[in-house]
């Protein structure tokens, strides 16, 4: 049965954090996975669920940088993945599934956001190769060590997927690239992948979720000019919040991926949109991008087109047939 997408009063907010929505649990034993789990939002993800007692593996493209932020920090280990190559994923998921391990939770964190026009691989738009064909390729490439636990698949898109559909005449932006609406597509493809993966794997026992952590000041914004922050009212010109009230804390930013990956109000549950740790509601026509899930986001049909493009663009599938 579809989970409906409508708010089940989770008892938690905009500004619970992560370690609200874990106390009491204990993770113990419990193994996750956290794609740029050392950086923003990703990092207060490993923190809180080590914290919990999980122990947490890092998957990073600098690693040097992980293990230093990281440090401290009992229960994590770190290993090498650049999200924007194939062969790194390969490599990476060749690696895990050599250790014989399962997986609990995967969450991923792991993004780029606004970043000039960028090509990764075969001339891929890096937005869309790094944010939704990394973590795709990654995802069907774990499958033996995520289907065999019935683990949470948890996918951090973001309200900028209200930016744009999928540009399904040119994914890849080779003409008028447009770096926010480039994200837009990449982010409504993070909620596309859990739909269609929760209606491939629910009866196999794994679950996914898509969600929105937040508006969060991070590194995430890194290739956003000064001058653009400042005429968007973000920030001021020595680089103050001009509102912090209307900005979450990394803490509270984590909280909703948290809640996602563990929350025992979630079972039996899936392929629905979160934010501010419940289920959102859809989007309400002329709202702007201000709350909720687009209808083009979660579109089944749509979802089901986005998995076979990606699978035959990256050339992995756990789930084609013989």
């Amino acid at each position: 049965m579809n989970t409906a997408q409508h708010a089940i009063g989770s008892g938690f907010g905009a500004r619970s954090t992560a370690d609200d929505v874990l106390a009491g649990l204990d993770l113990t034993g419990r193994l996750a996975l956290v794609t740029g789990g050392y950086s923003g939002l990703g990092l207060e993800t490993t923190r809180a669920l080590a914290k919990a007692g999980a122990r947490v593996v890092v998957p990073a493209r600098r690693p040097a940088t992980a293990e230093e932020n990281l440090a401290g920090v009992d229960g994590v280990e770190v290993d090498e993945l650049d999200l924007g190559d194939l062969d790194s994923v390969r490599a990476f998921a060749d690696r895990f599934l050599a250790s014989g391990r399962g997986l609990d939770l995967v969450i991923g964190n792991a993004g780029i956001m606004a970043c000039p026009e960028t090509r990764v691989g075969p001339g891929w738009e890096a937005q869309f190769a790094t944010n939704h064909l990394g973590h795709f390729a990654l995802v069907n490439r774990l499958w033996p060590a995520i289907e065999p636990g019935g683990a949470r698949v948890v996918s951090v898109s973001s309200r900028g997927h209200h930016f744009s559909g999928m540009r399904w005449d040119d994914v890849h932006w080779r003409q008028g690239y447009d770096k926010w609406q480039a994200y837009g597509q990449a982010k409504t493809a993070n909620v596309l992948f859990a739909v269609h993966l929760d209606r491939l794997a629910r009866d196999r026992g794994v679950r996914a979720f898509a969600l929105h952590p937040g508006g969060i000041l991070t590194p995430l914004q890194r290739h956003l000019p000064k001058e653009e922050m400042v005429a968007n009212g973000w920030i001021d010109e020595a680089g103050n919040p001009l509102n912090p009230e209307g900005f979450k804390s990394p803490q509270q930013g984590a909280a909703t991926q948290v809640w996602a990956a563990t929350s025992p109000r979630l079972a039996g549950m899936g392929g629905v949109y979160l934010e501010d740790c419940d289920i959102a509601e859809p989007a309400r026509p002329g709202d702007g991008a201000r709350s909720g899930v687009k209808d083009w986001a979660r579109d089944p049909e749509q979802a089901a087109r986005l998995w076979a493009l990606s699978a035959e663009l990256t050339g992995v599938d756990a789930f084609a047939r013989p």
